[in-house]
């Protein structure tokens, strides 16, 4: 940030005072401006056995597989997120939503907040961020090729709770090793 978003003036990266953090600090006004992490909603969209996969047809992991979700807008619930991401990126429409898991990610500054949800009458298509979508059999997901760790981990649990009958809430966090591998510690 090199500018305040209030009067236009310059920021200076500073500890304000009764604060422990840096923060841009606006030299003319000093408005503080926050920076918090982005929260990122999505579905398990299930259709019968099978969940809806779609291949990103936009960078970050351009051409890798991934479950429908994003950023989650201004002005709308969390739920409303996840449902508004799947239809986005599969002209999908999505009922019966339940929170499935909560993961921090605290490296890349995202809270990833995932559902499960009936896929109604099994119906997907591209959307734009999409270059196609799939219905997949837990043998039938790409596991090499999925886009984002904490979607393999959600997935991984999923179905670890689809063989035991009984689907819980998840909560975790995912820890970037130094050597670019993912320790998740569970809650």
């Amino acid at each position: 940030m090199n500018f305040c978003s209030a009067c236009g003036e310059k920021v200076s990266l500073v500890v304000p005072e009764g604060d422990n953090r840096l923060r841009y600090v606006c030299v003319a006004c000093e408005i503080i401006h926050y920076e918090n992490p982005k929260i990122v909603t999505g579905c398990i969209a299930e259709w019968q056995d099978k969940i809806l996969l779609c291949k990103r047809a936009i960078e970050p992991r351009h051409g890798l597989w991934t479950l429908p979700a994003g950023f989650m807008e201004n002005e709308e619930t969390n739920l409303q997120g996840a449902a508004r991401e799947t239809a986005e990126e599969a002209n999908a429409k999505v009922d019966n939503m339940t929170l499935f898991c909560v993961f921090s990610i605290a490296h890349i500054n995202q809270v990833y907040t995932l559902y499960r949800g009936d896929l109604v009458e099994g119906l997907a298509n591209p959307g734009i961020e999409s270059l196609e979508v799939a219905l997949m059999t837990e043998n039938e997901i790409p596991w090499q090729n999925m886009a984002f760790q904490v979607i393999t981990e959600t997935l991984k649990v999923y179905y670890q709770d689809k063989k035991k009958g009984e689907f819980v809430t998840h909560y975790g966090d995912i820890i970037k090793q130094s050597n670019d591998s993912f320790v998740v510690n569970y809650f």
